[in-house]
């Protein structure tokens, strides 16, 4: 095959995006102080972008080089499983954030960390299952006619992980309006209590809505683009309208450790041991919640 300029800055984002991720993924595994929930989900997201970087990587290499059918279908299930548990790992830390705040007295319990491990179960059960769905035959291989914009997925199949990816973006929207509302009370509280001035609340608060805006800003425009053209696009159309669109939602990985774990000052303080030995590798951890990150 011809080799294709998108393919090949698709690998090199599957490759940044698997090299910043793996990064995450052993520093949470290997630090035995980041087994709370809040990391629990935070390794779930990275292992998804993980997995998503290795498959454009394989992707391409079985496209150019080893060339089957069946390697196909693998490595678009894979990709259909890794994305998808991205996108539903981000839910649930949307979850884990308004819950921190909404429970806020009952969230260090017992009962979090099992909730915690139910929604794990439920987001890697569900994506693993969307992702089986091509190999276990639901592909367009044998009826071309039945293609959507990515083959070998059946436009039925996508428009399913479409509507689904709405479903899911309506909730944290939903969800992140709940949060707004939360920390505005509860800097509005803080301000009364302590006599801040006026100012000063204003500037809290508008400090915590930005930071909610450009975390959902950036899951929105990385991945409607994509999630759209999926329910519009038909296989007829030039691939080019598909590299346009699924670029974009490649980078949602990409930036997904800088916002939720390089920012978080306990992993900032792991890497800066590794790194350089700045800090101590006993010094203690401070507890935060979810919504502090």
């Amino acid at each position: 095959l011809a080799l294709n300029p998108w393919d090949v800055i698709l690998c090199i984002s599957g490759t940044i995006i698997s090299c910043e991720n793996a990064i995450v993924v052993v520093v949470i595994f290997y630090t035995p102080a980041f087994r709370a929930p809040m990391f629990l989900l935070i390794g779930s997201l990275a292992t998804a972008d993980l997995l998503a970087g290795l498959g454009l990587i394989l992707h391409f290499a079985f496209v150019y080089f080893i060339p089957s059918e069946a390697v196909s279908l693998l490595t678009v299930g894979l990709l259909v499983t890794s994305f998808t548990a991205s996108v539903s790992s981000l839910l649930t830390i949307t979850i884990d954030r308004y819950l921190s705040l909404y429970n806020a007295l009952t969230y260090y319990s017992e009962r979090t960390v099992t909730r915690t491990y139910i929604m794990l179960i439920l987001t890697w059960g569900a994506s693993v299952c969307y992702g089986l769905l091509p190999i276990m035959g639901w592909n367009c291989l044998k009826e071309p006619s039945t293609c959507s914009i990515v083959k070998p997925l059946t436009k039925n199949h996508l428009i399913i992980l479409s509507v689904s990816f709405f479903m899911v973006f309506a909730v944290m929207l939903q969800l992140y309006v709940q949060i707004c509302k939360i920390v505005c009370r509860h800097a509005h509280q803080i301000a009364v209590q302590r006599h801040f001035l006026a100012s000063s609340h204003y500037v809290t608060t508008r400090k915590g809505i930005a930071t909610l805006a450009v975390i959902l800003g950036t899951f929105a425009s990385c991945w409607l683009p994509f999630a759209i053209y999926c329910l519009l696009g038909d296989y007829s159309y030039p691939a080019l309208y598909t590299y346009v669109t699924l670029l974009p939602a490649t980078y949602n990985s990409m930036i997904n450790p800088v916002i939720y774990a390089f920012r978080n000052q306990e992993i900032q303080k792991v890497l800066w041991t590794v790194c350089c030995g700045c800090f101590s590798s006993t010094m203690p951890f401070r507890s935060r919640s979810p919504s502090d990150v």
